[in-house]
């Protein structure tokens, strides 16, 4: 089932974030982008990749006004765990959020029952709270930090140009498409 344009559930969740513990909800991201990006567990293989490419990226991701936060299913002390142990997390500075109980993978639909884990989820949504843009990875297939930054502007881009659309490897600066029935069957 599609999450997108519909508006992400009430959640509460503990996160360690910058040698901290800290209280995170719904309501704290509102107004502002967010990315939700989950994965399957702390002290794995794919993960850490994947989180030490989006924490290369994060200055540039902030710089437009989007939060990211990583959730597993793991709890908050297991993240500042692996935070300590690892060099490719200690580059993380968004906030990590346990889900130990599952709510928020279940809110978005990537909980694997028999694991209890999180598929390889992203998210990104608006302001409004609305999902914008979703991604679902099977577990060996890892994901790029650019080409998520990417989507981020471009659904920035839309949000802010009504009646303008991005094309297929639109970045910032390129044309874009006005719909209309004059390009029907010519582009």
């Amino acid at each position: 089932m599609s999450l997108i344009n519909t508006p992400i559930k009430p959640f509460r969740a503990k996160a360690y974030h910058n040698g901290r513990f800290v209280d995170v909800s719904d309501a704290d991201v509102k107004g502002k982008w967010a990315i939700y990006f989950f994965y399957p567990a702390d002290f794995t293989f794919v993960c850490p990749t994947e989180l030490g490419d989006l924490a290369d990226r994060y200055a540039e991701l902030q710089a437009i006004g989007v939060e990211v936060y990583g959730v597993s299913t793991d709890t908050h002390f297991t993240h500042k765990a692996w935070h300590d142990t690892s060099d490719t997390i200690k580059r993380v500075r968004y906030p990590m959020l346990g889900d130990p109980t599952g709510t928020l993978t279940r809110n978005f639909g990537v909980m694997v029952e028999e694991t209890g884990l999180a598929q390889r989820g992203t998210f990104l949504v608006d302001p409004n709270g609305l999902v914008k843009v979703m991604e679902i990875h099977e577990d060996g297939i890892g994901r790029d930090a650019s080409e998520l930054l990417r989507k981020v502007q471009a659904a920035q881009y839309v949000a802010t140009h009504p009646g303008e659309v991005c094309p297929a490897k639109w970045t910032p600066g390129a044309a874009t498409l006005a719909p209309s029935l004059d390009l029907v069957g010519k582009l």
